[in-house]
């Protein structure tokens, strides 16, 4: 698309040539739907955030690859449920609770550092010697299960009587020079889910959580000054396979009910970030 350009007119990409011409964010509004089907666990399913862009890429020469796509970390995690007097388990992320990391990714967890690798990204591989146009997509939300009884219980007896979780996000536009490791930001998005669900556990099954935070999310921010990408957002641990259930009961020392799947960070791959 566009003209074609001879090899002594191609210039390096950059932050000045690569055009966004297309971006969007946003989250769904409608209200987060609690899913009581079950008699073990409450299930939620907050909106979906979604993200999409068109992005014109310059003419490359061969030996070079570059790969455009979407970056995503966690900046803020708080999700506590409470059991009455019997106390309260959360969801951590040690690497943010003591501030070991500014954010952590949140990668899929396979193909690091991109959210994803279907349409999130998309590569462009020389010779190209016209403009290249492409398009990502992305989008994310929360569906997990919360026991109705207090963790590590090995009865089914309901004691569940509120849900908190308020989570923050910088997600980024990138490009990739896959060559030299070198990372262009491009567009840097932010978007925040809220939510409180109160529980009677008294109540029958399907009459007892009510949503009672506001039903429609904040909208995302598109950024028009780009954040710095840290390099924590770019390797692992992933947000899901770092965090872990801490259960925190009244009356006796917390407990990990769920430990975090990650151990070790063996990640070498080294990157240069570059704001536009």
């Amino acid at each position: 698309m566009g003209l074609a350009l001879g090899k002594n007119k191609m210039r390096t990409p950059s932050e000045h040539n690569m055009k966004v011409s297309i971006l969007r964010a946003r989250i769904d509004r409608r209200p987060t739907i609690i899913d009581e089907t079950s008699n073990v666990v409450l299930k939620y399913k907050t909106p979906h955030f979604r993200a999409s862009a068109t992005i014109r890429f310059p003419p490359i020469p061969a030996d070079e690859v570059w790969t455009v796509g979407w970056i995503q970390a966690c900046t803020k995690m708080a999700f506590v449920n409470t059991y009455g007097h019997y106390g309260q388990s959360s969801w951590e992320i040690s690497q943010l609770t003591d501030n070991q990391y500014p954010a952590i990714s949140d990668s899929d967890g396979r193909h690091y550092p991109w959210y994803g690798a279907t349409t999130e990204i998309f590569t462009v591989q020389g010779p190209r010697n016209k403009w290249t146009v492409g398009h990502v997509s992305m989008n994310d939300n929360f569906y997990p299960c919360v026991t109705w009884d207090v963790p590590l219980s090995n009865q089914h007896v309901p004691k569940l009587t509120r849900i908190e979780r308020d989570q923050s996000f910088n997600t980024w536009l990138v490009a990739l020079n896959n060559n030299t490791g070198q990372i262009i930001v491009l567009k840097t998005i932010q978007w925040r889910m809220r939510l409180s669900i109160k529980v009677n556990p008294a109540k029958p099954l399907g009459k007892r959580a009510v949503l009672v935070s506001d039903p429609e999310q904040s909208q995302p921010v598109i950024l028009s000054n780009n954040i710095q990408l840290p390099a924590c957002a770019l390797k692992a641990p992933s947000a899901n396979n770092a965090q872990m259930l801490v259960w925190k009961p009244s009356n006796a020392p917390l407990r990990i009910a769920i430990p975090p799947k990650y151990v070790n960070n063996n990640e070498t791959s080294e990157y240069k970030t570059s704001l536009s």
